[in-house]
């Protein structure tokens, strides 16, 4: 039966206005998810994977602190140095200083966690710290090769070599120590040029409002890496022996340097997959940033000199430091004090020495998202919110210790403030470690990888330092010592950050008149962004 015409050009009229309509929602649903790319917004994708990264640099950077309590054969290395307890004067103080197994403990700790290597307390730090060497070491060029080359395959490559490294260190161990500690040294090479690419993976993918969350996002990996590879390593030493723990390890970052070569790039310009033109747009715009012709890229020239000179620059280098002694006092030697002066077995060692990084990984995600609404809302400027993560960062931390110091051997008591002290620690990702963004994004590799360097410092010289102090004498008389020593220098860190803090783009970030009339590509914060 013929349709009437009239009934056609109706149904064209129709289906005409149908297509209309789920064209404009079409294009409602791209203008409100526009900023969020098709499925999921590609910048936090590109957080997301590069604190994955980062969780898997700092599980190698953490794993030997626990495997070391499996390795060594803790029974030989303290008859060895029983001649130094000896030597003692007051027995007294010897009985008091020292915690006793509870009956409890006693029941499921046993000689069976003794490992093979008599490796003491000295020898020990020598170990833990050959990382930092290798790490101090990648740091600057590792920044220059970020913001010149490729930030992304810098992250990629620094994955493969702590894989490599970590599968051939079971092997080393057996054979001689030093070979060890050469493969320690490796995975700090790999390790040192994490934090400069993946801050210059920020400046080119953060919006300036959305600054702090992602880079929390980003670094909050570290935290998490800590507490998966703690657990992952403590279950493995228990089970089935310290080998497994750099095997396995190793064998599962594999899967996320493959993610990481496919799904992400350099910046928003470059990604071509699984971003929308509007989320592009959205990132470069708030950035002061246009496309570049035929895929030029300036080489910024470093401004040294006015670097140096800069306080608020000044401000956040020694704030990294004296920050970074306490976080690796804790990251690296917590494991030690819960075996040895807290008398927990291993199980229990890696479950406790986890938790803290646990609580630190939801609070860092925590306080970021509210300093961030509060910076949004015009309550703080960013130099506010720095102050107010370096602050949790710093003070909370070090009552803790004070606390820690006093409380002796009761055990419950000094978990808990430990893990308060730890959890506070991450405001440090929100805080002063998010502030060389702020002050001159077009040199943040290289203005974190200088921080760094001088940062790591304490990562050689804190398992060194308390491997001497410690060295047949493990006792709270001198882990008090140790825990007095970084107080002082988070109250360093207090005063010379919140005095001198800033949050504002330092004038020598501009660059200069010569390299504006080819392409004003600067990343200043956006103009009605406050400080």
């Amino acid at each position: 039966m013929a349709r009437d015409p009239s009934e056609k050009c109706l149904w064209k009229v129709e289906a005409f206005r149908l297509t209309s309509v789920c064209f404009g929602a079409v294009q409602y649903l791209q203008s409100d998810f526009g900023r969020r790319g098709p499925l999921f917004p590609v910048r936090y994708l590109m957080a997301i994977l590069g604190s994955v990264g980062l969780a898997i640099i700092y599980g190698f950077k953490v794993n030997v602190s626990v495997a070391i309590v499996a390795m060594v054969n803790h029974t030989a290395v303290r008859l060895s140095g029983m001649h130094n307890e000896l030597k003692r004067e007051n027995t007294n103080l010897m009985a008091t200083e020292i915690c006793q197994d509870d009956a409890i403990l006693n029941t499921t700790a046993s000689s069976t966690e003794d490992g093979p290597f008599i490796w003491n307390e000295p020898l020990q730090g020598l170990i833990l710290s050959a990382y930092f060497w290798g790490y101090m070491v990648s740091l600057l060029p590792g920044g220059r090769m970020s913001e010149l080359l490729s930030a992304k395959w810098v992250m990629n490559g620094s994955v493969l070599l702590n894989v490599a490294a970590s599968i051939l260190s079971p092997i080393a161990a057996d054979i001689h120590y030093s070979l060890f500690i050469i493969m320690r040294f490796i995975q700090g090479l790999g390790g040192g040029v994490t934090f400069p690419a993946m801050h210059v993976m920020i400046a080119k993918w953060a919006p300036p409002n959305e600054r702090s969350v992602l880079a929390s996002i980003v670094y909050a990996g570290t935290a998490l890496g800590t507490v998966i590879s703690i657990l992952l390593s403590g279950i493995l030493a228990a089970n089935l022996g310290w080998i497994w723990i750099f095997y396995i390890e190793g064998a599962l970052c594999l899967i996320w340097c493959i993610a990481w070569w496919l799904i992400i790039e350099d910046s928003p310009e470059e990604q071509m997959r699984f971003i929308s033109e509007e989320e592009k747009n959205y990132i470069m715009e708030s950035l002061g940033h246009t496309k570049s012709i035929g895929g030029h890229k300036e080489k910024l020239p470093v401004p040294w000199g006015q670097l140096l000179r800069s306080t608020p620059f000044l401000a956040i280098l020694i704030a990294h430091f004296c920050s970074n002694f306490g976080w690796y006092m804790l990251l690296i030697e917590l494991p030690t004090y819960m075996s040895q002066i807290l008398k927990f077995n291993m199980s229990s060692n890696a479950g406790l020495s986890a938790m803290p990084f646990l609580c630190m990984w939801i609070f860092t995600m925590t306080l970021s998202k509210v300093l961030a609404i509060m910076q949004d809302k015009n309550l703080i400027t960013v130099t506010i919110s720095r102050k107010i993560g370096t602050l949790f960062a710093s003070f909370v931390p070090m009552i803790c210790l004070i606390g820690v110091s006093y409380v002796g051997c009761n055990r419950a008591l000094a978990v808990m403030l430990m893990t308060i002290g730890v959890t506070c620690i991450g405001g440090m990702y929100c805080g002063f470690l998010s502030n060389h963004i702020d002050i001159a994004p077009n040199f943040a590799g290289t203005l974190v990888a200088i921080t760094n360097c001088i940062a790591t410092i304490p990562g050689f010289i804190v398992p060194i330092f308390v491997g001497k102090l410690t060295h047949g004498n493990q006792t709270l008389e001198a882990w008090r010592i140790i825990f007095f020593v970084t107080i002082g220098l988070y109250i360093i860190e207090i005063l010379v950050y919140c005095i001198f803090g800033s949050g504002e783009e330092q004038p020598w970030n501009k660059i200069n008149s010569s390299f504006k009339e080819v392409n004003d590509q600067t990343l200043p914060l956006k103009k009605n962004a406050r400080k």
